[in-house]
């Protein structure tokens, strides 16, 4: 037998979640953000999943690898562009789009002789400050690409908000008056819009949006469920009971014997822990379901297992199913009570677990 702690990928659901997403930014083309392994589900199964976007995001090139040979014949976008001049001709093999952000790249560009130019989306600093040209100097390195035999021509533009998922931060507003002003008069294709601002901010949407987040089923906003969106999730992570056994009053749990039990009582061993990617921090009171019923976690998880409060499950058994987060229990919540956020849950799942697909592709 194996070990019961596993992963449970469902992909009707990243369907339907990017049904979701044409309906609220209709018309615009998608590009489906699937770095970091697509936020852990698994990079080819998802990619696979979602055949019918306009476009992929990745981070670097290995991924892009991945994808092609994969057999994913869309445009796939590294969102970090070239790291060196040496990429640039595998990219360009490869027929992949490059976002430049940095001088440094347009000398690559510059320099670089190819077989064939390369689809480039040159990036804004509208005020994330973390990659882009700033505004003032964007026209002058727009036109200035388009005058490099490397550089397929349109220039595609885009930028990345910081506070979308917050509906009243007037940060968001002041970036897409920026990333307006900026482009004004530049014909090119255009890209702002995040997961949260498909949802919260429509006059974001531009010609492309990049969903990431809301395509597994979960809320990017701060204020809301992935449920009150319409959002299905993805991911659900599952185990079972491997232990039962009773307490007396003042009997302390688990390393460091930082939870006591407050009266005689009965404790349940799940084998799941942060060696599966369950957040060791994750404070006694963390909800996880033990045959659809919430239990509480009582101390520190450690490697391979964590501990529950099974007062309210007297009739809990070894073999019971557990689940950790996922399709009855949101990860948003696991990640209030980590006190992180959900995206660090996603990319931290373990590959030692079995990955089960569950629905049509």
């Amino acid at each position: 037998m194996t070990r019961p702690a596993r992963v449970v990928i469902d992909l009707a659901a990243v369907q339907s979640n990017l049904c979701r997403v044409r309906e609220l930014a209709p018309g615009r083309k998608v590009m489906a953000i699937v770095k970091a392994d697509a936020y852990g589900h698994g990079l080819v199964r998802i990619a696979s999943a979602l055949s019918s976007v306009d476009a992929f995001g990745v981070s670097c090139l290995e991924e892009a690898q991945q994808l092609r040979e994969a057999g994913i014949s869309q445009p796939v976008i590294l969102l970090e562009g070239p790291y060196s001049a040496g990429e640039l001709p595998d990219i360009q093999q490869l027929g992949l789009d490059i976002v430049v952000h940095h001088k440094s790249q347009l000398d690559m560009l510059k320099q670089v002789q190819l077989a064939a130019p390369i689809k480039v989306w040159l990036k804004i600093d509208s005020g994330m400050h973390r990659l882009g040209f700033e505004p003032e100097s964007l026209a002058s390195v727009w036109q200035a690409l388009h005058q490099y035999a490397s550089v397929a021509r349109p220039v595609n533009l885009m930028s990345h908000l910081a506070t979308a998922n917050e509906r009243d931060n007037p940060i968001t507003q002041r970036q897409l008056q920026i990333f307006r002003q900026a482009c004004h008069g530049l014909q090119a294709e255009k890209s702002i819009a995040n997961s949260a601002a498909i949802i919260a901010w429509p006059e974001s949407h531009a010609d492309w949006v990049r969903p990431g987040l809301m395509l597994y089923g979960v809320s990017p906003l701060q204020d809301a469920t992935a449920a009150e969106h319409g959002l299905v999730p993805v991911m659900t992570l599952r185990s079972e009971l491997i232990s039962v056994k009773f307490l007396p009053k003042g009997e302390s749990v688990g390393y460091g014997a930082s939870w006591r039990c407050p009266e005689d009582m009965t404790i349940g061993i799940v084998a799941a822990g942060y060696g599966d990617g369950f957040p060791r921090h994750a404070n006694s009171g963390t909800p996880v379901l033990v045959k659809g019923k919430r239990v509480s976690i009582i101390g520190h998880a450690s490697m391979d297992m964590l501990t529950v409060d099974l007062r309210s499950q007297a009739d809990a058994r070894v073999g019971d199913p557990v689940e950790l987060w996922g399709a009855n229990l949101p990860i948003e919540e696991i990640a209030r009570h980590a006190a992180t956020i959900p995206y660090e849950l996603l990319c931290g799942v373990h590959k030692r677990l079995s990955f089960i697909e569950h629905g049509q592709a």
